[in-house]
């Protein structure tokens, strides 16, 4: 049950207004064209507050996607910074094993310690980046949620 009032229109004479504006009488023809005006204006208004509803939930929706857009950039940054790290990766081991023959460990324990500090450091922005990745929601929520509530809105002024 809800607590909403909603006031009655005050009953208006439409067929005294529409003959005195004549100067005459009242006949049918009077009505008819009393309520044709009236029911034009309303739909005239409707029309309107329609256009204009429809003008916010679009700039709504522009806003609420342009903030996902941003979050999928800083993800996808992340996933390529950890695409960067991982290619540096093979690159430094490729520089480890050439310099490591002059060192005092063997050639794979330098492959070994490199190659792992590396790896783990790509592995940890890949995960970062996928998980803001996933965090993102393409789906503008509140816009989609006035939309409804309007349509609700909308059928419950037409019946």
């Amino acid at each position: 049950m809800t607590n909403s009032y909603v006031p009655e229109p005050p009953e208006v004479d439409l067929r005294g207004a529409a003959a005195a504006a004549r100067g005459g009488t009242d006949t049918a023809t009077d009505v008819e064209a009393a309520d044709m005006a009236s029911l034009g204006e309303l739909l005239g208004d409707l029309t309107h507050d329609v256009g204009e509803l429809m003008s916010t939930q679009l700039e709504l929706a522009v806003v609420e996607m342009k903030e996902e857009v941003r979050q999928a950039a800083r993800a996808g940054s992340m996933l390529g910074a950890g695409a960067l790290v991982g290619y540096l990766a093979l690159l430094l081991a490729g520089f480890t094993l050439a310099f490591g023959l002059a060192e005092w460990m063997d050639l794979w324990v330098a492959f070994l310690i490199v190659t792992a500090l590396f790896a783990a450091g790509a592995a940890a922005l890949f995960v970062k980046g996928r998980t803001e990745l996933k965090a993102t929601d393409p789906v503008p929520r509140q816009t989609k949620e006035t939309l409804e509530e309007d349509a609700r809105w909308l059928k419950q002024q037409i019946n």
